[in-house]
């Protein structure tokens, strides 16, 4: 199993697991809360069939990385991000992120650059602001980011449940776009997660990231569902779309929030005609 350390915690490295697949030009997919890499199944195996090289990796505190105690903040995701991308000198990256995977992308262009990166795709994203506060009346409520956090820390396992139901619209879609094997598998992934990360994530989906987004030079691909549970589409994909001139933005109607397996034909439809198109970056 190959891993990257890209800190330490006590004595403890901090690694994160990571598969590299597959040849061509790399497309890094970053998953979404409360999950790991496996959840990219239905995604890059496409990928990899036509030709890309596939890296997906395990967010700390979750999947089969290091499990520390601090670090679940978008600062320190991106670094962790960016320590994988030059310990693997990847270079040309088509960086696609699903939901919590999207903070990633977007904070890693605001800090890092696009030196190592051609495009971004955001799948169901956090962006831009997600938390409701004087200068961004479109926002959450803070007492319902409150609400979860006070649901992991009672009984986390009953919160991912809920989670799950939210992620598939499950009541509506169950034996029509995910099966209850596939919903159980998702519980099971996310069970594996650090219980302090899950947590503490909740308060990392409140970030800023108005300020990240006229840093975003490369084409910008926004995929999104418009009956999104988790992720409210007019308050993420539907009002970002326009703060990110030039950029695409694509609604699968009556969709849900986890896209990457309940519409991943579509996904990867639109993925792979975005990545062929002529390379242009954005004004």
């Amino acid at each position: 199993m190959p891993f990257i350390t890209v800190g330490a915690e006590n004595f403890a490295p901090i690694d994160l697991y990571y598969e590299d697949h597959g040849s061509g030009q790399p497309v890094v997919l970053i998953h979404g809360f409360p999950f790991n890499g496996a959840t990219w199944e239905k995604v890059s195996i496409p990928l990899l069939n036509a030709g890309y090289r596939v890296i997906t990796y395990d967010r700390r505190g979750f999947g089969a990385s290091a499990q520390p105690a601090t670090g679940y903040d978008y600062d320190t995701f991106s670094a962790d991000l960016d320590v994988l991308m030059t310990q693997l000198d990847l270079r040309d990256v088509m960086l696609v992120g699903h939901s919590m995977g999207t903070g990633e992308v977007t904070r890693y262009l605001g800090t890092y650059g696009s030196s190592r990166v051609s495009r971004a795709v955001l799948l169901a994203p956090l962006a831009p602001f997600l938390l409701k506060t004087a200068d961004n009346p479109e926002g959450v409520d803070k007492k319902l980011f409150d609400g979860f956090q006070q649901a992991i820390l009672a009984d986390r396992f009953a919160y991912l449940t809920s989670f799950c139901d939210a992620f598939f619209n499950y009541s509506e879609n169950k034996g029509r776009w995910v099966s209850e094997e596939a919903y159980r598998a998702h519980w099971n992934i996310g069970t594996m997660a650090s219980a302090k990360g899950t947590h503490d994530s909740v308060s990392a989906w409140q970030t800023d990231f108005r300020g990240d987004l006229p840093r975003i030079d490369v084409p910008v691909l926004i995929v999104q569902g418009d009956k999104d549970n988790v992720l409210p589409y007019p308050a993420t994909g539907q009002r970002l779309q326009p703060m990110l001139p030039g950029s695409q933005l694509i609604t699968l109607t009556g969709a849900p929030h986890g896209t990457p397996w309940t519409h991943a034909d579509e996904v990867t439809k639109a993925m792979m005609e975005f990545f062929s198109q002529p390379s242009m970056a954005r004004a």
